[in-house]
């Protein structure tokens, strides 16, 4: 057990009242009263075009891979630096992944890089904002115009950022977004996708309906629903939704708290980086800084193992990330291998520190401690 764990689910004290109220209201099947709180909230007041609650942000990139009409043989442009899920919804679709590096200051997909991957078979580009820094959207935008091609966010730490003052998940023309117990806000499991184009409006409410038009009979709208396309069971119970809503009001209270602890971070150990001992989050001016992970990188995968260990051996939980998925024993079983040195570098080399609301100034200072008295060793 560890003294400061990396992550402990906050809650801001509507939970369990929303949970009593969804149960008490004999329907918590999904798409009842606290799903509409939340489209409601999203759509109002965060300002997102078209929002979808799904099970997971990986249900909401499966659904994104549908409405894309993606195919067998279909070519889907993917960071090879991100979570299994970014690839495996289009995967489903029988597509094939082309993965493209990081760039050399931060995980995010190296833009420059994009051009040269693109053929006539390519039909979308997934855009991964690694701890909710913004990817370059303008460069990235002007290539799908330029090619007819679609683009998709995978906004899973994204809540509350922004690219040149416009919010992530709102740029191409899908999003999904991450509610797990790790994420800035979370309903324990529970993801969101975002529909920015409105020629998907309509088919992604038929599709997160398990195929068929039930959500516009619950309104009226038809006096009876059937099967109207593929789908599946996509949206989440009532009870996921309610303590989503019980988060959401609290979305400002919980950002500045976690920008507080991002800063603190920065600050304490600015300067292991003016002494060349690692490198620091680097975030460009195009993008905003939403407090959703702390790391730093370390000089080689020897030394970040280690770094892990022994604040292991103090009761402190840091954890590395991703796998670069070139090099997993999936993709590798049929396809050959790639040089992608900038994703390679950054996965044996991050180490994501403690972050969560209730970590207190004092654990702040003794995680930076540990970690400066394992460098001056």
């Amino acid at each position: 057990m560890y003294r400061i764990p990396f992550n402990i689910p906050h809650y801001t004290g509507n939970e369990t009242k929303y949970l009593l109220e969804a149960a008490e209201t004999g329907k918590i099947s999904g798409n009842g009263l606290f799903t509409q709180k939340c489209h409601a909230f999203f759509e109002n007041q965060l300002g997102y075009p078209k929002v979808l609650l799904t099970t997971s942000c990986t249900d909401a990139l499966e659904m994104a891979a549908i409405l894309c009409k993606i195919e067998p043989e279909d070519e889907v442009i993917v960071p090879s630096f991100t979570f299994v899920s970014t690839a495996n919804a289009f995967i489903l679709r029988g597509a094939k992944i082309v993965f493209v590096d990081s760039g050399k200051l931060n995980p995010n997909l190296d833009v420059n890089q994009l051009e040269k991957l693109i053929t006539p078979k390519t039909k979308a580009i997934v855009v991964v904002h690694y701890a909710g820094v913004a990817c370059d959207m303008d460069h990235i935008m002007t290539l799908a115009k330029k090619y007819g091609l679609l683009v998709i966010e995978d906004a899973a730490h994204s809540i509350d950022a922004f690219y040149k003052g416009r919010k992530l998940g709102t740029i191409g023309h899908l999003a999904a977004f991450s509610f797990h117990e790790t994420k800035n806000i979370m309903s324990g499991e529970g993801g969101m996708l975002v529909i920015n184009d409105k020629r998907f409006e309509q088919r992604a409410e038929i599709i997160w309906e398990k195929g068929t038009n039930r959500a516009a009979f619950q309104r009226g709208e038809v006096d009876k629903y059937n099967w109207q396309d593929v789908g599946s069971s996509f949206l989440p119970s009532e009870l996921t939704a309610a303590v989503l809503f019980a988060q959401l009001e609290k979305l400002n209270d919980i950002q500045q708290k976690r920008i507080h602890i991002w800063n603190l971070y920065r600050k304490s150990l600015s300067n292991l980086e003016t002494k060349g001992f690692i490198r620091l989050p680097h975030i460009p001016e195009h993008a905003s800084n939403n407090g959703h992970l702390y790391y730093l990188i370390c000089k080689s995968q020897q030394e970040r193992d280690a770094l892990i260990k022994y604040l292991a051996a103090h009761g402190i939980q840091a954890v590395f990330h991703y796998l670069p998925l070139h090099k997993s024993d999936f993709y590798l079983s049929v396809n050959s291998e790639h040089d992608l040195p900038n994703a390679e570098f950054f996965s044996q080399r991050i180490v994501r520190l403690p972050l969560f609301y209730s970590i207190t100034d004092e654990m702040i200072a003794e995680v930076c401690d540990r970690v400066r008295s394992f460098f001056s060793r």
